[in-house]
């Protein structure tokens, strides 16, 4: 039996937005039946440096886990919003702004994955996504450099990936009392996607696989 660990920030914890019942963990308990448990770690606010707190906390759990289910990162993106904002001269100081921030981004992600990975379990993460309801254009776009980290650092260990920008792409699938959560339908979505990985991934063949709404996308 399968023992799913969710880790991460308020895509996994997100009981504050929907209703009782409607939590991610709930769908994916849901999705797995009687074929696996589901441990929610993860917890809202949570940024990339808070993981492993919430890795020290695996040994509490009262079984050990099959797979780590890591999504974290759209926090430390979140403070940046306002200096996005800030006025350049052209769009190369605005592409370097992005490289700076990106380089702080992926310094904090390699940790938090030595981290996880420091477990010798199986390991999933997930992207941000960026269909929120009514986000602006540049800032989804601004959005790009960071989920490149997350896709290039899985794909350097290996890891399989959970595209939340393919799992999410609808307005319904945002929560309407804060849209930057995943609604229960996002939820369930986001459940449906982490079943599909852990029941379909072999760990053992060393390779990324990206999974979302769609069929799985295999690296060469």
């Amino acid at each position: 039996m399968s023992h799913i660990v969710l880790l991460g920030d308020s895509i996994f914890d997100n009981a504050l937005y929907v209703a009782e019942g409607m939590e991610v963990v709930c769908h994916v308990r849901a999705a797995l039946g009687r074929q696996g448990e589901v441990s929610l770690l993860a917890r809202d606010g949570s940024v990339l440096s808070d993981v492993e707190a919430q890795v020290a906390r695996l040994a509490e759990l009262p079984a050990p886990p099959t797979w780590l289910v890591v999504s974290c990162g759209g926090n430390d993106v979140l403070p940046l919003v306002g200096a996005m904002q800030t006025p350049v001269r052209s769009v190369l100081d605005a592409a370097e702004l992005l490289a700076s921030w990106q380089a702080e981004f992926r310094r904090a992600y390699r940790h938090m994955l030595d981290v996880v990975l420091s477990q010798r379990v199986p390991v999933a993460v997930a992207t941000v996504y960026d269909a929120v309801p009514n986000l602006a254009p540049g800032l989804r776009t601004a959005l790009a450099p960071f989920n490149d980290v997350i896709l290039r650092e899985a794909a350097a260990r290996a890891l399989p990936v959970l595209d939340l920008r393919l799992t999410c792409a609808e307005a319904a699938d945002y929560a309407s009392s804060s849209p930057i959560e995943p609604s229960a339908q996002g939820g369930r979505k986001i459940a449906a996607a982490i079943a599909a990985l852990v029941g379909a991934h072999d760990p053992a063949a060393r390779r990324t696989v990206v999974y979302g709404a769609a069929a799985p996308a295999a690296s060469p």
